[in-house]
């Protein structure tokens, strides 16, 4: 990564840090003063994606796997365990279909 890349990065943490508003024009001037000469454009870019996102809840899910599991029926864990149990025996009824290729004459290798 170069450093103009990496110094527009770390514009937009030290202000995500400080709790200010992240903008092209703040990147620059933070960029500027560490004396690394970067395009305006790249400023604007990282502005831009970073506009209306909590970047400190960005850094903090890195790695995080994804959402929440999904909460228990209201039936209790009998039903949450019935209900759990038919998408599986569904599974296994597509599977079925897909082996009645064999009986065609079809095959891979054929």
């Amino acid at each position: 990564m170069a450093s103009a890349e990496l110094a527009t990065t770390y514009a937009a943490l030290i202000l995500a840090d400080d709790n200010v508003e992240i903008t092209s024009d703040k990147i620059t001037a933070l960029t500027s003063a560490a004396g690394v000469d970067v395009e305006p454009i790249w400023a604007t870019l990282l502005a831009k994606a970073l506009e209306g996102k909590n970047v400190k809840e960005l850094l903090s899910n890195v790695g995080s796997g994804g959402g929440a599991p999904a909460a228990a029926p209201a039936g209790g864990a009998a039903a949450g365990a019935a209900a759990a149990e038919a998408p599986k025996e569904e599974e296994k009824k597509e599977e079925e279909k897909e082996e009645s290729d064999d009986d065609m004459g079809f095959g891979l290798f054929d």
